[in-house]
């Protein structure tokens, strides 16, 4: 496959398009729907470990188990969802998903004023969210190409992951101060009531999307998943992007899992401090969405990802030195600028990946390749447990931040970083 023309006919198109989605009705409800799942989502990331460690008091081990539980599914379910996502329409299953989510997230709470919540409790609801997940981050990612033209997925793919940065910003805020204010189990239900209106944004989006090919003209399950495996692992540039993803996800994935207990238990931040700390990584991350366009426009979409990936490695260094005082401060700014990177890196990740595909293999290769970087996030946070309760927290933050340094080998081995087709004209 060849990668999409850098030339300047392609790139006054794409300029020429730009702003265009902001009038497009299927794509604003996708849009508002997304934002309000991503809310959720990160709001998540912060309440669940928040109720397993104030209310519960989770060990380290339990903490980190819990987030892998969110993610175990891409393990499981996650190849054969992608083949069974190219038989079906995509709405639905959106809509599915995002109800399943709110109706799993709601039994925390319950069960928590009725004074019966478990950690075992906790896991299957973790497990569940990662189930929907699965589907929900499968069906997205293969329904966009159908509402936009080619030359507006940068576009599209910027403004769905602006709004990732947004609720990075209110999402922790958010769920931080109302597990400050209400109790971490109460919490929760502003993350339920965000993934049901997300349900009524895409039940209402124009039903229009092609019916999929007739599952009789199509081969078994097993064939399909080897076809969605060869076109990631037969191709440079998706293999390099499926693996640089993967080694970033199981360093962030150890992460994700620690950083939250590293604040509060090591350095005695509040609930609310903690929500601070990610929105202002989020605040940056939406800085990053803005700038994800002229920077790929100055640099090319190679040199956009694999020195990005150098960038965000080097600054991921500065987390774990975090202390009282001024340390403290540079890591969080650090860690800011490390989400402002990783934007410009995942938008024209997804991008490249949009265009490199056949549209009918847009659920198999969109599955193939987070089963791939997905599936390792299980693997960070239990490693992130083992090793925190063998040495230390901060142990583990090392461990994550020296495993993220290797993210951008596999981009510079491949095509992205040598050929000319992913620079601009002219250089």
């Amino acid at each position: 496959m060849t990668p999409p023309t850098t030339d300047r006919t392609t790139e006054e198109t794409a300029v020429q398009a730009a702003g265009s989605l902001t009038r497009d009705r299927k794509f604003l409800r996708l849009w508002g729907a997304q934002t309000l799942c991503q809310l959720g989502v990160q709001t998540t990331e912060i309440t669940l470990p928040l109720v397993a460690v104030l209310a519960l008091h989770a060990s380290a081990f339990e903490v980190g188990a819990l987030a892998s539980f969110q993610m175990v599914a891409f393990l499981l379910i996650g190849l054969p969802a992608g083949a069974w996502m190219d038989r079906v329409r995509k709405r639905p299953v959106l809509v599915a998903a995002s109800v399943g989510r709110a109706a799993l997230l709601a039994s925390v709470p319950v069960a928590g004023w009725l004074d019966v919540l478990t950690v075992g409790q906790m896991f299957g609801v973790a497990f569940g969210l990662g189930v929907c997940t699965v589907f929900f981050e499968t069906a997205y990612q293969s329904y966009l190409p159908s509402l936009v033209g080619p030359e507006q997925l940068l576009e599209g793919n910027a403004k769905l992951e602006s709004s990732r940065s947004v609720s990075q910003v209110a999402g922790p805020s958010a769920g931080g101060w109302l597990a400050q204010w209400l109790t971490a189990p109460t919490a929760v239900v502003v993350n339920a009531a965000g993934f049901l209106a997300a349900a009524l944004l895409m039940w209402r989006i124009d039903d229009s999307e092609d019916r999929p090919v007739s599952a009789t003209t199509r081969r078994g399950m097993l064939g399909e998943i080897r076809q969605g495996l060869t076109l990631v692992f037969g191709d440079r540039v998706l293999r390099a992007i499926t693996l640089s993803g993967a080694v970033f996800n199981l360093s962030w994935a150890v992460t994700s899992a620690m950083l939250v207990l590293f604040l509060q238990r090591d350095l005695g931040l509040s609930a609310g401090a903690i929500g601070f700390f990610f929105a202002a990584a989020g605040l940056a991350a939406v800085g990053g969405s803005v700038l994800v366009r002229p920077v790929t426009a100055r640099l090319g979409v190679g040199p956009a990802m694999w020195l990005g990936a150098v960038v965000v490695g080097l600054l991921g260094l500065a987390v774990p030195l975090a202390d009282h005082g001024w340390r403290f401060w540079l890591a969080g700014v650090a860690f800011a600028a490390l989400n402002a990177g990783l934007m410009i890196v995942n938008v024209n990740s997804m991008s490249c990946r949009q265009q490199l595909c056949p549209p009918g293999m847009l659920g198999r290769m969109s599955a193939t390749i987070r089963f791939v970087m997905w599936g390792v996030l299980p693997v960070g946070g239990v490693l992130g447990g083992l090793v925190a309760d063998a040495f230390t927290v901060r142990a583990a933050l090392w461990t994550a931040a020296l495993t993220a340094l290797l993210a951008f080998v596999p981009l510079a081995l491949s095509p992205l970083r040598t050929d000319q087709r992913w620079r601009p004209a002219g250089r």
